[in-house]
């Protein structure tokens, strides 16, 4: 089994079917029955379906622990396909308003972390992540929160949402405070609207990987210099697809990035939402063990954990 590592997956995205039920029913709730599907999958039809459907999910979500074991959950899944580090993606948005403390729901992670570890050998961090559509002002309070209460786990800032909302440049205090203070910095760009964004992103932020960044495919320019920064885009092929940017995995330009020298890794994004798993997205990817295990090695160098964790990870995935 080729080794694997994901750098792009999303906490509450990553909650199949079985247990959002079980949580839904450890907390005294119920989830619609048109959530689901004859063959026990999430039903969505576009993106705004989508997002309700994800929306219902997280709201069976009410304790630290379900966050915990949402977590430890999804890195026993993973290492059985052969991850051995994930990066997930966190917000403490949700938590937030649910008057779950920081603290508490941070810990609950950071122990589901410490489980997977001694149960699987599977190693984890955490990536902050703000809501592109909450405004720069959340994102700085996000980021001025992860650094009071600084954890080693808690290893970057990153940003989703509605990419069309707000200027990359808008975060630029968040994003700033956040590399001063030695954290790493991603930003979901080049999915829903093109090259500019990533453009934007790259220009104005101190970002060192891209999320999605599929869509710098449509600037010759933009591929080259993502190459030459040696910046890594976080691909999610089957996520891709299921959104309707492409109309299947051949059509991906993800062979194409990789011809033009950019560094790209695999992830699942919101994995049962998009029927993929991690290990779905390295058999389909349509390319060789050779350039699969690079692309692992390439998720480990580009990856915001330790300089000691990262030669341990590299040891235990040479050829």
């Amino acid at each position: 089994m080729i080794p694997k590592a994901e750098l792009h997956c999303h906490l509450e995205g990553s909650v199949p079917p079985e247990l959002a039920r079980e949580l839904a029913a450890r907390n005294g709730l119920e989830l619609p029955a048109n959530l689901f599907g004859a063959d026990g999958h999430y039903i969505w039809r576009d993106f705004l379906s989508f997002l309700d459907a994800y929306d219902r999910v997280c709201g069976v979500l009410r304790t630290p622990r379900d966050f915990g074991d949402i977590l430890y959950s999804y890195l026993q899944r993973t290492a059985a396909q052969g991850a051995v580090y994930v990066e997930m993606f966190c917000s403490p948005e949700r938590p937030k308003s649910l008057g779950i403390p920081y603290a508490a729901w941070l810990g609950a992670l950071v122990d589901a972390i410490d489980r997977a570890r001694r149960d699987f050998g599977i190693e984890a961090r955490i990536i902050g992540i703000c809501i592109r559509h909450l405004g720069p002002e959340r994102a700085l309070a996000l980021a001025q929160q992860v650094i009071a209460e600084p954890h080693p786990y808690v290893v970057a800032l990153g940003m989703g949402g509605d990419e069309a909302r707000f200027a990359p440049a808008d975060f630029a205090p968040a994003y700033r405070l956040a590399h001063e203070n030695g954290l790493g910095c991603t930003i979901h760009a080049g999915e829903v609207v093109g090259p500019q964004s990533v453009w934007a992103a790259i220009r104005d932020l101190p970002v060192t990987r891209i999320g999605h960044g599929v869509r710098s495919i449509e600037d010759p320019a933009l591929v080259e210099e993502l190459a030459r920064r040696a910046i890594a885009l976080e691909v999610c092929p089957g996520s891709n697809v299921a959104l309707g940017l492409y109309p299947n995995r051949a059509a991906h330009p993800l062979a194409r990035l990789i011809a033009g020298g950019v560094r790209v890794t695999l992830g699942s994004d919101d994995p049962p939402f998009f029927h993929t798993t991690l290990g779905t997205e390295y058999d389909e990817a349509g390319l060789g063990e050779s350039v699969l295990r690079t692309i692992t090695r390439t998720a480990i160098e580009a990856s915001f954990a330790d300089d000691a964790t990262k030669a341990k990870l590299l040891k235990g995935v040479q050829s």
